[in-house]
């Protein structure tokens, strides 16, 4: 068996680890590495389905239970959300909050990760790409944060989590011709923003053979299930084709010759 190495993966809520790094952490877990998640919010401003929530439970409460829960089926060792609160999209009132992941301090942001960084003794750690994926402010500021905290304490490879805008545009119209019924039209991304072209992904790392943890952790974001449940309802062909890669740009240095396939633990 290989030495163990340590990866962090930092996203904005609860949910987000499962799209972009899922298949990455628990591959990861399989091959005997440690794997740490870490939230900067709690994501206490998503949208409920009505009548999920018992009476007086917090969505909160209830986002915080749920990824728990899909950690475990991810296989991260330890689970961290930070002490910020959720921004909500751009335009939507919880991005005025002070006290919002948005608007953090970044700086004390940056030095609090980096405190889990260097007590870990991370080797990899993913963020988002410098748009966030697609524009959330929360997702934005987690790229931010996350590179100053690299920096800070001395992580050696940091890997910007994305999606392939080519690869989405090329299979987004595929899927508007075969399967039009089954993604409503509000889940097309602005493809001219979206992730990053393919000219600037520098790994694709196959996780087909994590699709079956990916699947479940997303189904545990019952509070979430308008995010997840048009994907959910795909066939497996179709899913496979929309998550069975997950797509990076390293950070720092030339790339190397041709396309990496793996995180380096």
């Amino acid at each position: 068996m290989t030495e163990m190495s340590v990866l962090v993966c930092f996203h904005a809520h609860p949910d987000d680890e499962v799209f972009t790094t899922g298949g990455v952490m628990r591959l990861a877990a399989n091959a005997g590495h440690r794997v740490v998640l870490v939230t900067a919010t709690d994501g206490a401003k998503g949208e409920a389905p009505e009548g999920l929530l018992a009476e007086d439970e917090e969505l909160a409460y209830r986002r915080r239970r749920e990824l728990e829960a899909s950690a475990d089926v991810l296989g991260a060792d330890r689970v961290v959300v930070l002490p910020y609160a959720d921004s909500g999209m751009a335009g939507t009132g919880g991005d005025s909050d002070p006290d919002a992941f948005a608007n953090a301090d970044r700086a004390q942001a940056a030095a609090m990760l980096a405190g889990i960084l260097v007590d870990e003794g991370a080797d990899v750690l993913t963020v988002y790409d410098p748009h966030g994926g697609y524009g959330h402010p929360d997702h934005v500021q987690v790229h931010h944060v996350g590179v100053m905290a690299a920096a800070l304490a001395g992580t050696p490879h940091v890997y910007e989590a994305t999606q392939n805008r080519d690869h989405v545009r090329a299979l987004t119209n595929l899927m508007r011709g075969a399967t039009a019924d089954d993604v409503p039209a509000d889940r097309i991304p602005d493809l001219d923003s979206f992730g990053l072209p393919d000219s600037e992904i520098t790994t694709a790392v196959d996780v087909r053979g994590a699709m079956d943890a990916k699947r479940a952790a997303m189904a545990v974001h019952a509070s979430q299930i308008g995010d997840f449940g048009p994907f959910l309802s795909l066939p497996d062909d179709a899913l496979l084709a929309a998550f069975g890669t997950e797509w990076f740009r390293r950070r720092g240095g030339p790339a190397t010759e041709g396309r990496e396939t793996s995180l380096p633990l």
